[in-house]
């Protein structure tokens, strides 16, 4: 009989797993192994619903985002008696590995189930680009265009009615997206917390960029800065009744057609984490360094943290003059 490769996306969805799911079953498949897909992500797996994939039922998923395994999170899994059941499913599955494509909480499950024994790559796939090990995370250059997109035309309406922005973007722990977006959409100001926001300072920037004639600034506000409503009205007030409005992006950011970039990414990661258990390697993650295709132990990526640009935002300051 084959030898089984299990594959689970978890956590919250990200374009490009489905480019993944792709690249593993194919590549899979054509070493020999079989492919069994956990559905519905890690509830699925304490649920027993599997589904063996083929040639055909990734056929066509390339160009869409979400997964085709569906996804969700778990409070069981975080608990012993709940990942305790995991372990005995996946091996009683008598998996020869299993890929787990997702964010830190896969990561952190993928380091689990290491200590007991099961062979793991996990492939790193995040809209928040927060995963040690990799310098991009899957979804990340299609999260970065979709709100790019969204912010140029909120600067149409913006420019034509003298208005103050604040733009909320996704990132619940972790200012990366935030910043890149405000970096490529001209932002003005940019709120993340990895870095302490000098209000008094930004009201007089505001100001002066008022006198100098501007007709529009856009602040990137990070979603885990708190309420984005209560920093805009916060500067109405210490303006003196500049008018300033939020738009909140939400989930629009993870969903869509993932962009070339996204699916190459994908298509590479998920072909290298299926070469890795073909050569006998195990219990890693696989990411990109330096442009090219890397791996670092689980247990090293989860005990870093990712490293946010300074110098990057001295940069987008010097622009917004």
């Amino acid at each position: 009989m084959a030898k089984k490769i299990g594959v689970i996306t978890s956590g919250g969805d990200a374009p490009g797993m489905n480019a993944v799911l792709r690249a593993v079953t194919r590549y899979g498949i054509f070493l020999g192994y079989q492919i069994i897909g956990i559905r519905r992500g890690f509830k699925g797996l304490l649920d027993n619903d599997f589904i063996t994939l083929t040639l055909r039922s990734v056929s066509g998923i390339i160009n869409l985002g979400g997964t085709l395994l569906h996804t969700g999170r778990c409070s069981a899994i975080k608990t012993v008696l709940g990942m305790e059941k995991a372990i005995r499913i996946i091996k009683k599955l008598n998996l020869y590995g299993m890929i787990i494509i997702g964010g830190d909480g896969s990561l952190a499950a993928g380091d689990v189930f290491v200590r007991h024994g099961i062979r793991i790559i996990n492939v790193p796939a995040s809209i928040d680009n927060d995963i040690c090990g990799t310098d991009e995370t899957i979804g990340y250059d299609t999260a970065l265009n979709t709100a790019v997109e969204a912010i140029d035309k909120i600067r149409d309406t913006a420019t034509s009615h003298d208005r103050i922005f604040v733009v909320e973007i996704m990132g619940r722990d972790h200012g990366f997206l935030t910043l890149d977006v405000g970096i490529a959409a001209g932002c003005e100001f940019i709120v993340v917390p990895e870095i302490k926001t000098d209000i008094q300072k930004l009201i007089e920037e505001l100001r002066m960029g008022k006198e100098k004639g501007k007709t529009s600034e856009i602040i990137a506000f990070a979603e885990g800065c708190g309420s984005s409503v209560k920093f805009a009205e916060k500067i109405k007030i210490l303006t003196g009744g500049l008018e300033v409005k939020v738009s909140t992006l939400g989930y629009i950011q993870r969903g869509g057609r993932p962009t070339a970039r996204t699916r190459i990414l994908a298509s590479k990661l998920g072909h290298t984490a299926v070469n890795l258990l073909e050569q006998g390697k195990c219990n890693l993650l696989v990411g990109i360094t330096d442009g090219k295709i890397s791996s670092v132990p689980i247990c090293e990526a989860i005990k870093q943290k990712k490293k946010f640009d300074i110098e990057l935002v001295k940069v987008l300051m010097n622009l917004s003059v």
